[in-house]
């Protein structure tokens, strides 16, 4: 039973063909061409966009051209299962490739993907692919596939859309414009910024790699799988379905570090922040705030960070007090050189057993006795 058009301007039916090959300059090599036609449903006016790969990209960069020649949006699209737009047939509730929903959503239309081989769940496009073949390919020879390309539009417009269909017996074009036309949705105004969706791995200096780009993380998700959204302005990174960061994208090489991200302990060092690495060191002690500047004063002071967090382990194990002290004593000399301060307070923990502040003293075990009860006493028996 013939199925009834929808409304004017509702529907546009979409499927895949191969033309033929063409020379492609820039792999140097001939290639195979392929057709993205799109029909609408009730004029049956037709657009045609050429490619030589049926990627994800060149799907919708047919779609904004469609777009462009209808000068308006379709309310539905009914494709192929075409990878790029199906990730999964299914009859009932076949999964669609995420960005390809999100552009339907931005563009404003819904996507109902016909059946796995039942070619009548979209037979206005179903013999379009071997009139598109055999009136606008067959027997022509192009440039390259911009040349093709501008073909394809001008026969779409005058050859296909001005002649005589032989199922509405009026000329498509001209159905269209009455009809449809006023129907559509508007048309985009500006480019569509394809995004990319992946999965990267959060690295143990808490960065993914993105486009050969490396981005922040924040949180504990070291050697956890992370979902990215990438376009070429921003970069979305997704946990457990949740955006917990966004960077500005960078070119290849770049990398996009966010403090808030880094553990507090080796921010300083990630960043080469030599003022928070000072005020740390401020905190033990005047003179070993001073030590560190001192050694930091050199046309390189990355170069004496290391020397530095010597000199703040140096406080956390024998005690600020030691540590500023033996500052002191060095700074009076002129001597800078975080080894002779490592020997000074060795030297005088040795003298001073002491516990150091923040030594963590270790409690008596759990059995410990008195020695008093270990003493031999005389049992009266005269032994």
């Amino acid at each position: 039973m013939p199925v009834v058009d929808g409304k004017p301007g509702e529907e546009l039916q979409i499927d895949f063909g191969r033309m033929g090959l063409m020379f492609d300059v820039d792999s140097d090599r001939r290639r195979t061409v392929h057709a993205l036609i799109f029909t609408a449903v009730v004029s049956r006016h037709m657009f045609v966009w050429l490619s030589f790969q049926q990627s994800l990209e060149e799907v919708i960069a047919g779609f904004e051209a469609a777009w462009g020649f209808f000068d308006g949006v379709f309310a539905v699209i009914i494709p192929d299962n075409l990878k790029a737009i199906v990730d999964q047939a299914d009859p009932l509730n076949p999964r669609i490739n995420p960005t390809f929903l999100e552009y339907a959503q931005a563009r404003g239309f819904v996507i109902d993907p016909a059946r796995v081989r039942r070619p009548k769940d979209k037979p206005r496009v179903e013999r379009m692919v071997q009139f598109v073949r055999g009136s606008m390919w067959a027997g022509e020879e192009f440039a390259d596939l911009p040349d093709a390309q501008r073909h394809a539009e001008t026969w779409a417009r005058v050859r296909a859309g001005m002649r005589i269909h032989g199922t509405i017996q009026a000329r498509p074009a001209e159905v269209f414009a009455v009809l449809e036309a006023p129907a559509l949705l508007p048309a985009p105004t500006e480019r569509y910024d394809t995004p990319r969706w992946t999965t990267a791995k959060v690295h143990r200096d808490h960065h993914i790699q993105v486009g050969k780009a490396l981005y922040s993380v924040p949180g504990e998700l070291i050697g956890e799988q992370v979902t990215v959204r990438s376009d070429s302005k921003l970069v979305k990174i997704l946990s457990r379905g949740q955006v917990i960061k966004i960077h500005p994208r960078l070119p290849a090489g770049g990398r996009a570090t966010d403090e808030a991200d880094l553990p507090s302990e080796v921010t300083a060092y990630a960043l080469r922040d030599l003022d928070k690495l000072q005020r740390q060191a401020a905190r033990h002690g005047a003179a070993v705030g001073a030590y560190a500047t001192a050694l930091l004063d050199t046309p390189l002071p990355w170069t004496k960070m290391r020397q530095v967090y010597r000199l703040l382990g140096l406080a956390k194990k024998f005690g600020s007090e030691r540590v500023d002290a033996a500052c002191v004593r060095a700074l009076e000399c002129e001597a800078i050189d975080v080894g002779l301060i490592t020997r000074m307070v060795e030297r005088a923990a040795e003298n001073d057993p002491s516990p150091a502040q923040g030594t963590v003293i270790a409690a008596a075990g759990r059995f410990a006795r008195d020695a008093d009860e270990f003493a031999v006493t005389d049992q009266g028996d005269g032994q």
